[in-house]
C-alpha cells in the first residue's frame, strides 16, 4: 500500500509518501498501526508520538475517496491518504 502523507503530516512522519508491505484485507487500524510501528528518528522529523497526534486528527481518503470507517479492509493496491485539519477551510 501507498500511504501519502500531507502538510502536517508529512512533517510528522518525515517523508511525503511511503509503502507498506501489508496483506490484502488489512484494515485502515492496522494500517496506522503499521505507519507507527516505523522508527521515525530521522533529523527534521517530530517523531512517532507527534505523528501518532496528527493521524488521530486526521481524514483518511482511500484512492481519492473519504473513508471513515477504521475496520475497512484495504487492498494491496490502494493509495491512502493521510490528511491532518487544514487552516483556512
Amino acid at each position: 500500500m501507498l500511504v501519502r502523507y500531507f502538510a502536517a503530516a508529512c512533517a510528522a512522519a518525515g517523508v511525503e509518501e511511503e509503502h507498506h508491505d501489508l496483506s490484502e484485507g488489512t484494515t485502515l487500524d492496522g494500517l496506522i498501526a503499521a505507519i507507527l510501528a516505523v522508527d521515525r528518528r530521522i533529523e527534521g522529523s517530530t517523531g512517532n508520538f507527534s505523528l501518532a497526534m496528527v493521524i488521530d486528527r486526521s481524514s483518511f481518503l482511500r484512492n481519492e475517496v473519504a473513508l471513515r470507517d477504521h475496520g475497512a479492509k484495504l487492498s494491496t493496491g490502494d493509495v491512502v491518504d493521510v490528511l491532518p485539519p487544514f487552516a483556512g477551510g
